[in-house]
């Protein structure tokens, strides 16, 4: 079959591995360029339906195919600079917002940042010395990229050094991994780069900084002889012009601390470091300062590299103050023939006074511009970074990574090797790894608290959407199982920041911690949504007296809920209710009374886990009648869908709009005559129509709603929503997530040809977090194959060439609710534990044995493991008390007695 045929979905199904997806939808892309988009290969490379449960590699990537890699590099909430394919640092995102490279570059006496190595091998035998950039080849596409060059790339100043030939990157997050060869170069590198990644551990997890591991191999017959350097631009130089207050000193031994004078509670007050772990490098502390011009410093620094005459400096030049600033380190060696050796470079920042706010109000004192802004002398910055609370400057956090660098590591390898030795297919651990760079992105901000604050996603210089935006958060599933701690604090932002005294939650909190204006509607399913996660992170934690903390706010949230949206408990939203596509329904619709009915079900039970009984038998039959509502109105014999009402509700202003519309009122006006509220999908097929039942079933919440339907619900999601070629979908909205011939889960469709002229906006895009959501539960409910196929189809958009592969995108970079791809690992093994009831349920759906997946708790993570005679929990760390064993095997399910605990040095087994 061509690739420039449609392929059908059962071809699509059966499609061949997911590095022969990618590869053959490179293929199709570079045939059918003038399309824009890449197509998805079918019966070339297809395979038996099996190929989906094959484990296998990770994709490789190298020249086109790594133009859009950049890997958030750093600490959650701490900021990020990111790896590129090509073995380079690119978008240094450390002052508590984004700043990526995809803007137009413009003359600034203030340079932009610069990171490189420099590799100078000593000729040998009569043959030439020989200088490279440690870096692959420059992408074409970003030479010119559509303009923002115009000014001819003026970047770190780095770029247009000699660089090596070939360049592949491979990730498996927290790792990336650059290869670099050059048939001029008698030395092989690989780099690898990565920042702590420990479930469960924050504070490691959370290090603002960088470390670089460089391994040189000699590839030649001979001893060769090297000089490797590292060069590190001034990351912390101020705000005054031309760097003047710019200071370099030595960490004699180790490289360079680089630091300021501007006011202590200033925000460009701070420092950064440069350091190598376990060797004695000379040391440059401060660059040839050429005032005017940014050049000079590197034209000087490239002559010294090149000729094998580097300089070492103390980095106290008190005459030269203004220009560039920098420092480097530079390591001598010899290598004799396949001899390797590996130095670790470590890149630290620090930068305690933050000024983003965001949700509440502003502070009226705050003076100076984005990046150099202020308050009043003694006066106290807005708010201050976890990592302030732990290290006082770069240089401390650069001791800290020293000390503790092979511990670490070491368990940094450890949760990685353990999330890819899962035998998933390649893609779905592609699909969950990938998106944990968004703990390490931008996106997320911690305070010195400790609380958790997000993004919906970032823009190139700005995060967008602000206050950890309850409707889209609700997806996301990442922070409450690796880190549940700080998921908690997002509980307390809701109810006890963000909610007043009638319940109403402003789905926008703020940061600084503080309160916010409720003078905008509630959104139904952030709000709702937020009840489940409470009976979530309780049984998670196991914390029961959190839980009695937390239930009367919680309770005063879900009265506000049935007051506002279903004030005569009929069991539906009727109400008109605000949403995550920004816009708000008009009567009872699957998705939003879906979540209804997860959070009245979930506060049943909690109301009874704190001995009020009256109040769980009130949430429990109105959970009944919210399931009845669905099956029986809502519920179409395929699928929920809305039933689109304005008559006869509290809210009037729709039905008065339209009261005295006619043949001479707007065309507008008699459209919404005609059709009802606009922005409604009435009976088209949503892929989120479900989405409560989806937040039950991965949480253990236990509703009335009839399975059958939820299960048909699902089917006609997949059958009308999924498509493998995009080609002739109609989309005026934001199509770049998914189009051309690529494939994709639409957000809604109306297969009974009922859509709406206006229907809701978003509805012809695709979210690829709706899309982990709906293949989650596919894969729940037995559909593994459907699930599978969405998983597989969002990452070949991710090839590299056309998207980052780490940086899944909506309303931004780094999109929140791509998070949700981290559910694949319990619905993929049938996995859940409950710390309140000692509980664990297993039950993979994949027929994989031995089969093996990664899971983490509140008490220790590990790896979980079923082959032909027994079932085996074996803890990386910490620990796991078990009562009971919930098995699910061959569609039954049996709860055994298992009174253990697993530990780190004895494993839980028990014959099945």
């Amino acid at each position: 079959m061509s690739f420039f045929k449609k392929s059908t979905r059962r071809e699509f199904l059966v499609a061949g591995s997911s590095a022969a997806l990618a590869a053959a939808t490179a293929s199709a892309a570079n045939s059918e360029a003038e399309t824009g988009a890449s197509a998805i290969p079918a019966e070339d490379a297809a395979a038996a339906p099996e190929v989906h449960f094959e484990h296998a590699a990770q994709r490789t990537f190298s020249g086109d195919t790594a133009t859009q890699i950049a890997m958030p590099i750093g600490g959650i909430g701490a900021g990020s600079i990111c790896m590129n394919g090509y073995g380079g640092l690119q978008d240094f995102a450390i002052h508590a917002r984004p700043a990526t490279t995809a803007l137009p570059s413009v003359w600034s006496s203030n340079s932009p940042q610069a990171a490189f190595a420099v590799l100078h091998v000593k000729g040998f035998e009569g043959s030439p010395s020989v200088t490279k950039l440690v870096e692959g080849p420059f992408p074409p596409f970003k030479i010119f990229d559509q303009g923002l060059q115009g000014q001819g790339l003026r970047r770190g100043g780095f770029e247009g050094f000699p660089r090596f030939q070939k360049c592949t990157f491979e990730g498996e997050y927290p790792f990336g991994e650059a290869r670099l060869t050059d048939s001029s170069v008698p030395i092989e590198v690989k780099l690898t780069g990565w920042n702590p990644l420990i479930p469960l551990d924050d504070k490691n997890s959370g290090i603002p900084c960088v470390i670089l591991e460089y391994t040189l191999r000699n590839t030649s017959h001979q001893p060769v002889e090297y000089e490797f350097s590292y060069h590190l631009s001034h990351l912390a130089p101020g705000c005054k012009p031309d760097d003047p207050g710019s200071a370099n000193t030595v960490i004699p031994g180790k490289g360079v601390f680089l630091h300021n004078d501007e006011e202590p509670n200033a925000e460009g007050f701070g420092s950064a470091s440069l350091t190598v772990i376990g060797e004695m490098p000379r040391i440059k502390g401060m660059w040839l300062r050429s005032p005017e011009w940014t050049y000079g410093s590197l034209t000087a620094l490239w002559r010294e590299v090149s000729t094998g005459t580097f300089t070492a400096n103390d980095g106290s030049n008190g005459v030269d103050v203004i220009g560039r600033n920098g420092g480097s380190v530079l390591l001598e060696g010899k290598l004799a023939p396949g001899e390797f050796r590996t130095y670790p470079i470590v890149i630290t920042w620090h930068f305690p006074n933050c000024y983003v706010q965001a949700g509440g109000k502003p502070a009226s004192d705050v003076k100076g511009e984005v990046g150099c802004r202020s308050r009043g002398a003694g006066q106290p910055p807005l708010w201050r970074p976890y990592y302030a609370s732990v290290w006082q400057d770069a240089r401390e956090v650069a001791l800290y990574v020293e000390q503790n660098y092979s511990s670490l590591r070491a368990r940094t390898v450890r949760f990685q090797e353990a999330l890819f030795a899962s035998t998933l297919p390649a893609y779905v651990l592609d699909a969950v790894s990938a998106n944990l760079a968004i703990l390490k992105a931008p996106t997320v901000l911690r305070e010195e608290n400790g609380n958790l604050w997000g993004w919906e996603g970032c823009f190139p210089d700005n995060g967008c959407c602000e206050g950890s935006c309850t409707h889209v958060w609700n997806y996301a599933q990442a922070f409450p199982h690796l880190y549940p701690q700080l998921e908690r604090t997002l509980r307390s932002l809701e109810w006890i920041r963000s909610m007043d005294e009638r319940g109403h939650v402003n789905f926008r909190g703020a940061i600084p911690d503080g309160p916010v204006d409720h003078g905008w509607h509630a959104a139904s399913d952030g709000q709702l949504g937020g009840i489940m996660k409470l009976y979530r992170d309780w049984h998670i934690s196991g914390d029961t007296d959190w839980l009695k903390e937390m239930y009367p706010l919680a309770k005063r949230s879900l009265d506000y809920c049935i007051s506002t949206w279903d004030p005569d408990h009929r069991g539906g939203l009727f109400e008109p209710h605000h949403n995550t596509y920004d816009i708000e329904f008009w009567g009872p619709d699957g998705m939003c009374t879906s979540i209804y009915l997860g959070a009245l079900s979930a506060m049943a039970q909690m109301s009874k886990a704190v001995g009020q009984a009256t109040e769980a038998a009130f949430y429990a039959e109105l959970a009944e009648k919210c399931a009845r509502l669905m099956d029986d109105q809502l519920f179409n014999g395929e699928y929920y869908q809305q039933k689109v009402e304005y008559e006869g509700l509290r809210d009037t202003s729709f039905a008065k709009s339209v009261a005295n519309v006619d043949s001479t009122s707007s065309e507008l006006q008699q459209l919404l005559k005609r059709e009802g509220p606009r922005y409604q999908y009435g009976g088209g097929c949503l892929s989120d129509g479900v989405i409560g039942a989806w937040m039950a079933r991965t949480y253990g919440i236990e509703t009335p709603l009839a399975r059958k339907n939820v299960r048909s619900s699902l089917q006609a999601i997949f059958k009308n929503n999924f498509k493998t070629d995009l080609s002739e979908h109609a989309s005026a909205q934001r199509p770049g997530y998914a189009m051309g011939r690529e494939p994709g889960l639409l957000q809604c469709s109306w297969p009974h040809g009922d859509k709406p002229t206006l229907p809701f906006i978003y509805s012809d895009e695709v979210w690829t977090g709706i899309e982990y959501q709906v293949a989650s539960h596919l894969i729940q409910e037995g559909f593994v194959e459907e699930g599978l196929t969405i998983v597989k189809a969002v990452r070949s958009r991710y090839d590299g060439r056309t998207r980052n592969p780490w940086n899944e995108y909506e309303c931004g970079n780094w999109y929140a609710r791509a998070m949700s791809s981290y559910s694949l690992l319990g619905s993929s093994a049938g996995f859940r534990y409950s710390a309140v009831e000692k509980t664990l349920w297993f039950g993979p759906q994949l027929n994989v044995r031995p089969f093996q997946c990664f899971f983490a708790t509140a008490s220790g993570f590990g790896v979980i493991g079923l082959d032909g005679r027994s079932l085996s929990v074996q803890m990386i760390e910490g620990e796991l008390p078990i009562e009971k064993l919930a098995l699910t095997l061959g569609g039954e399910t049996r709860l055994l007695d298992w009174k253990v605990t697993a530990r780190t040095n004895a494993a839980a087994i028990k014959a099945i």
